[in-house]
C-alpha cells in the first residue's frame, strides 16, 4: 500500500508547487525587470525610464546580454553608499553605451560611445571604466545618448521619482 500511495502524493505535491511558480512567475524569476524597479528620472528635461540596479548582483549583471534598449531607456545604479568609485565593465554587453556618472543630481563625467568588446577579449583585457571623482550613481544608455540630447557635465539629473 506505501508503495503505491507514496508515489502519488509526491506527484500530487510536484503538481501543487509548480503550479504555485507558474502563477507567480514574477516572484521567482529575476530576470525580467519587475515594475517597481521602473522609475522615471530626468536630465534637463528629458525623461528617461530606467530600470533601477540597486542590489551587488543586479549591478554585478548590469545590461550585460541584453539585445536592445529603446531610444529613453536606460539601467539606473544605485550603491550601498554615497560618494562611490565604481569600476565598470562591458563583459557579455551586446549594445554599445554611453556611462553617465552622477554625484549630487548632476551628471559629473560622461563616458560616450563605449564599444561592445570582441568576442574572444578575455575577462582581464576587458577595459575598465571608472570616474574620476566620486560618485553617487550611474545611468546606462544607448550610445550617442548623450550626444544626441546634449548632455553635459554640470547638467543637472531629477531623481524626485526614484
Amino acid at each position: 500500500m506505501k508503495q503505491i500511495i507514496l508515489p502519488i502524493v509526491g506527484t500530487m505535491v510536484f503538481v501543487i508547487l509548480v503550479g504555485f511558480f507558474i502563477s507567480n512567475p514574477g516572484k521567482y524569476i529575476k530576470n525580467q525587470p519587475s515594475e517597481n524597479k521602473q522609475k522615471i528620472i530626468k536630465v534637463k528635461d528629458i525623461e528617461i525610464s530606467v530600470e533601477i540596479s540597486d542590489t551587488s548582483e543586479e549591478r554585478s549583471k548590469g545590461l550585460s546580454n541584453r539585445k536592445s534598449l529603446n531610444e529613453k531607456e536606460g539601467m539606473f545604479f544605485i550603491f550601498e553608499k554615497k560618494d562611490e568609485k565604481p569600476v565598470f565593465w562591458m563583459k557579455d554587453m551586446l549594445i554599445p553605451i554611453d556611462i553617465i556618472w552622477i554625484n549630487d543630481n548632476k551628471i559629473v563625467q560622461i563616458d560616450r560611445n563605449i564599444k561592445v568588446p570582441d568576442k574572444n577579449t578575455s575577462e582581464s583585457s576587458l577595459t575598465k571604466y571608472s570616474p574620476q571623482i566620486p560618485i553617487d550613481y550611474v545611468l546606462e544608455v544607448n550610445s550617442g545618448f548623450s550626444d544626441k540630447y546634449q548632455l553635459n557635465v554640470n547638467d543637472v539629473v531629477d531623481l524626485s521619482a526614484i
